[in-house]
């Protein structure tokens, strides 16, 4: 991106808000615009900022917050013409506030401790409007949630929408594999591949590819143990 990446820092503890934005706002690419204490307050200061052309690119998003939380402000950022990515935050893994987070539409999901590297990376590759998938840990949050609410799935008729291509793509994506890799694995060119990627988020009115992996699992085409 030619201009910094403006982001929005939403979290309940001031203390966390604030470390985030020192060491965020010292990286020369990225802008901390706006801090917000709970998700009411962060729309509000979302739509301020819109107002005002400055709308962030990314918004950090704490889950658990007092009078509106981080799934809820997300499902309503995600209504929003052109809204920004979202990256949730949480202290521990397997939370299920997250996976409920990434089913609004949030694009990634950090723990609070990780390394700061970590977090200036997934801020970078959220912005550029990839999801962040770490097959050891978005994966597994996802398969141990649809194992656990196997009421809430979709059936695998779901899928009936998508050609066998388009279905050998979407199990490949939920494995965590990238489009270069898909492209090895397929033997196919890469933008054949990107091809074939949008047509599958756009069949399902999926944000990105971490919403594709939350279908993949749900629907029975990946299975949680595999």
């Amino acid at each position: 991106m030619s201009e910094p990446i403006r982001l929005v820092l939403v979290d309940d503890q001031a203390m966390v808000r604030e470390g985030f934005a020192a060491l965020l706002g010292a990286q020369p690419d990225l802008e901390v615009v706006g801090t917000a204490g709970n998700g009411r307050v962060a729309l509000e200061t979302i739509a301020g900022l819109g107002s005002d052309g400055r709308a962030p690119h990314v918004v950090l998003m704490d889950v658990r917050m007092p009078e509106l939380d981080g799934i809820e402000a997300t499902r309503e950022l995600m209504a929003r013409p052109d809204p920004p990515r979202v990256v949730v935050l949480t202290t521990f893994d397997l939370d299920d506030h997250v996976f409920d987070a990434l089913r609004a539409g949030a694009s990634a999901f950090l723990l609070k401790h990780a390394p700061a590297a970590e977090l200036v990376h997934a801020v970078r590759v959220v912005a550029s409007g990839e999801a962040l998938l770490d097959p050891s840990v978005t994966r597994r949050l996802i398969a141990h949630f649809v194992a656990a609410r196997p009421e809430q799935r979709p059936t695998p008729s779901a899928l009936t929408a998508l050609t066998e291509r388009e279905t050998e793509v979407l199990r490949l994506i939920a494995r965590g594999l990238s489009n270069a890799e898909i492209a090895a694995e397929l033997v196919l060119a890469e933008q054949t591949v990107k091809t074939h990627v949008s047509h599958v988020l756009t069949k399902f009115g999926l944000r990105d590819r971490a919403q594709a992996v939350v279908l993949a699992y749900e629907t029975g085409l990946v299975r949680p143990s595999a």
